[in-house]
């Protein structure tokens, strides 16, 4: 039997977001204490946005719907509109965010290429202008860690600190876009607060590595957090009884963060099967493996009608994103897959 007469179980590569809750997690939102969070009357509500906050070492937080409202949100705390924003130009609130900055929040940004979505020192010292005549001067430095268009690359707390201490002598705050600060944390051992430490703002998303079905959080500083929920409620996001849902990431918390580790693990043996197959392959540094092709959508179809799911990134690369839902397993017969499509 060749490879086009099997029929492989789906894998999906996609991304991250595709988990499924577990059996433990499920019986966690089953049993969730509840109350209208509107209200502000939901007691696991308020027991994740506590965890989350001490965790970081910020006082304040709020839970929300996504990643992208809470990435909004902590901007918009931070930057009246005509403000400019000083970000990597693939950053995830630019590429993938729909323009809402400057849709509702009148936002503008100026940014830099990168070879991996990460900003240097120097980068962060050139592009932040000051407040002169005429002109428009920096508001914020907004920083993604792990970086999704980088192929999750990772920065190192010494550069992050780096780029502080020249916000702080700038005058200008920094946001630190951390909807996989998990991988981060679990690839270099660095602690949670040392990320929280650099931000003024933060934004941490519950669903993509951790595996809960749905939530963000926003971290902020006390005095912005009722601003903030009336801004969670502008742009649609008050919720009832989220509790359900917010007992779905406190599991999270308490039992899928150290065993990113395996879906790091399965990332390297992901790319070293492609890469022994032929294909271009970027090293993963987290969970992210990046494949340069000559014809993104089409191979990525080719691999879907062998029920392996990946993302076309764009019209040369392929995205592969491992996760709790994948084993090793999966990894290897993908590799297969995609090494005869190719």
């Amino acid at each position: 039997m060749t490879i086009d007469d099997e029929r492989w179980d789906p894998i999906d590569l996609r991304s991250d977001t595709v988990t499924k809750p577990t059996l433990a997690m499920r019986a966690a939102i089953a049993q969730a204490e509840v109350g209208d969070d509107v209200y502000g009357e939901d007691p696991t509500v308020a027991a994740l946005e506590a965890k989350v906050a001490d965790l970081f070492g910020f006082e304040a937080a709020l839970f929300v719907p996504t990643g992208v409202m809470a990435n909004h949100i902590a901007l918009r705390m931070q930057l009246p509109a005509g403000s400019e924003l000083v970000a990597d130009a693939d950053a995830h609130i630019l590429a993938h965010e729909d323009a809402g900055l400057a849709w509702h929040g009148g936002i503008q940004t100026r940014t830099a290429l990168t070879p991996d979505g990460l900003l240097t020192p120097e980068d962060v010292s050139r592009l932040i202008r000051p407040h002169l005549p005429h002109t428009l001067g920096t508001g914020a430095v907004e920083l993604e860690n792990t970086h999704n268009r980088g192929g999750g690359s990772v920065y190192t707390i010494e550069r992050l600190r780096a780029i502080r201490a020249i916000a702080d002598e700038r005058g200008v705050s920094v946001h630190i876009d951390g909807a996989r600060i998990w991988n981060a944390h679990v690839a270099t051992g660095t602690p949670l607060r040392e990320y929280g430490a650099v931000a003024d703002t933060m934004s941490v998303c519950l669903s993509k590595g951790l595996g809960a079905p749905v939530g963000s959080v926003a971290l902020l500083k006390p005095q912005q957090r009722a601003q903030a929920v009336l801004m969670r409620h502008r742009l649609g996001g008050g919720w009832r009884q989220a509790g359900m849902l917010a007992a779905a990431g406190i599991y999270a918390l308490d039992h899928h963060v150290d065993r990113l580790a395996e879906d790091h693990a399965n990332a390297r043996l992901l790319a070293a099967a492609l890469r022994e197959a032929g294909l271009s392959v970027r090293d993963p540094q987290t969970n992210i493996v990046l494949v340069d092709v000559p014809d993104a959508p089409a191979l990525a179809a080719r691999a879907a009608r062998r029920n392996v799911r990946i993302s076309a990134f764009g019209p040369a690369l392929l995205r592969l994103v491992t996760h709790l839902d994948v084993t090793e397993k999966d990894c290897v017969a993908a590799a297969q897959v995609l090494a005869h499509v190719a």
